[in-house]
Parts: C-alpha cells; structure tokens; sequence
C-alpha cells in the first residue's frame, strides 16, 4: 500500500502550480540580465544596482508586518 501511497502524493505534487508563475517570472528576468550583460557587457554594474534595489525592497517588504 505504501508504493500506492508515494506514488499519490508524487502525482498531487506533481499538479501544483501556485508558484509556477512566480517561478517563470524571475527565470525570465534572470535570462534577461544574463542576455543584457553579454550584449552590453559596461551595462553589469547598471545591472547589479538594480537588482540590488529589487533585494532590498523585497526584504523590506517581507520584513515588515501584514496588515
């Protein structure tokens, strides 16, 4: 009964997709600094501090209560 079981649950997990698009977003975003960094290779800083802004603001974010 327990491979039964495994394989149930392998399937329920298998289905989810909540954070599929969270996921896709920041693939997508992550490809494109990548690209942008090998096409303008003097744009990187430009690229560090902007995801660096993002860090920031998203830890402040996450940091401060709901409400």
């Amino acid at each position: 009964m327990k491979p039964l079981q495994a394989i149930l649950r392998t399937n329920r997990l298998w289905r989810e997709t909540r954070a599929q698009d969270m996921i896709e977003y920041a693939l997508l975003a992550g490809f494109m600094a990548v690209a942008a960094g090998a096409v303008l290779p003097n744009a990187g800083a430009s690229i560090s501090t902007i995801f660096s802004s993002v860090t920031s603001v998203m830890t402040l974010v996450t940091a401060s209560p709901a409400g």
